[in-house]
């Protein structure tokens, strides 16, 4: 009897390249996408009501900082899925080429981002806060998968973690 496929499989087909990741992990993402957008645009466009630090920084500083970061975020969500989901590795190895050797999760980090970028956009407080509980959760996430990868790829994986901070490219021995 064939054993059913997992999520992951079901997703991405037989990816034996591919470690996987926590079972609400799409789905928290996408709670967080749609509670952070949600209350961005009422505060931001409609409410107002945490908005009041865009009467202290100049909108044209906002505009370029937000929008730099924006692009920023589109850049390391591009580049890591396209080198996650792009290729298939006939030999699964921990992946350290492209924004993978800048930081080992550059996709969590695109997402991170993008609420940042949204942010500092309309300085809206109200989405600061749905952006720090999303980057608690993104960051419990990060450490799942990175159990996966240690129980997978062992010494080579330790020795990446020790070598590429895990959301910041300068810290470098963050392993928890």
């Amino acid at each position: 009897m064939k054993n059913p496929k997992s999520r992951h499989e079901k997703r991405w087909g037989e990816r034996g390249d591919l470690t996987g990741e926590h079972g609400i992990g799409d789905a928290g993402q996408l709670f967080f996408a749609i509670i952070f957008f949600g209350v961005w645009i009422a505060d931001s466009f409609f409410l107002n009501y945490t908005t009041q630090l865009n009467h202290f920084i100049s909108g044209w500083i906002r505009n370029t900082l937000g929008i730099a970061i924006l692009i920023i975020s589109g850049y390391c969500a591009l580049a890591g899925m396209m080198i996650v989901f792009g290729e298939v590795r006939e030999n699964p190895s921990v992946i350290r080429k492209g924004v993978f050797s800048v930081v080992r999760h550059p996709i969590y980090v695109s997402e991170v981002l993008l609420y940042l970028g949204m942010f500092i956009l309309s300085m809206s407080l109200a989405s600061l806060a749905v952006m720090l509980a999303a980057t608690v959760f993104l960051y419990f996430l990060c450490r799942h998968e990175e159990k996966l990868l240690l129980k997978r790829f062992g010494k080579d994986y330790e020795n990446y973690m020790q070598e590429v901070g895990m959301w910041f490219p300068w810290v470098k021995k963050d392993r928890g």
